[in-house]
């Protein structure tokens, strides 16, 4: 293998693309220069005379040699781009918020279950309807018809994230019960009046 590339870059994907076509050029170049060099050695020699193969008969100047040299430093380089090619990481896209549509569909599903508070079967239920509305705030905030288009349900969902804070416990939400189910209601029946935006 005559390069490898071992350097790893901070940027993205297209630099790391970038640099592999710049190695694959680097090795395509370097192998071109090897076998010219190793024919114009290969010619010297033999047109003077001299050199390590000077005592040794027309055999260093046999053709049919020089052209399996050229032909197993081509493989060489070829081989070399191969493994610089493989060694290539792939890129992993990082998932973003789910679609306006997506979410909405996980928190609609939650519409005809409840729970009795103070029973003990409510962390299920409050804990899942909050995840499902935090996920649906995520993608509403990152459409591409910007917050403003949602501006009602954002702002609705603001006021309950206020009022919960970071506790999810079952007791803090049970707290909550009507805060959350009466934002998951609302927030369905303005999607209901928004068709484009979930359909």
């Amino acid at each position: 293998m005559l390069f490898r590339d071992t350097g790893r870059t901070a940027t993205g994907t297209g630099d790391r693309v970038g640099a592999h076509r710049t190695l694959r050029a680097g090795l395509r170049t370097g192998a071109l220069a090897v076998i010219v060099a190793a024919a114009l050695v290969s010619c010297t020699q033999a047109s003077s005379g001299g050199g390590p193969g000077a005592d040794v008969p027309a055999a260093a100047a046999d053709p049919a040699a020089d052209r399996a040299r050229i032909a197993e430093d081509t493989e060489n380089a070829d081989l070399a781009e191969r493994e610089a090619a493989e060694e290539e990481p792939t890129a992993v896209p990082t998932p973003g918020p789910e679609l306006v549509r997506d979410a909405f569909a996980t928190l609609q599903a939650t519409l005809y279950d409840t729970c009795t508070p103070g029973a003990g079967d409510c962390a299920y239920f409050l804990g899942r309807v909050t995840r499902e509305l935090t996920e649906l705030d995520e993608s509403m905030r990152a459409d591409d018809k910007g917050p403003g288009h949602f501006k009602k349900p954002l702002a609705d969902m603001k006021v309950l994230f206020d009022k919960l804070g970071d506790d999810r416990s079952e007791a803090h939400l049970e707290k909550y019960f009507s805060e959350i189910v009466g934002t998951r209601d609302g927030i369905n029946t303005w999607m209901q009046d928004h068709p484009d935006d979930y359909r």
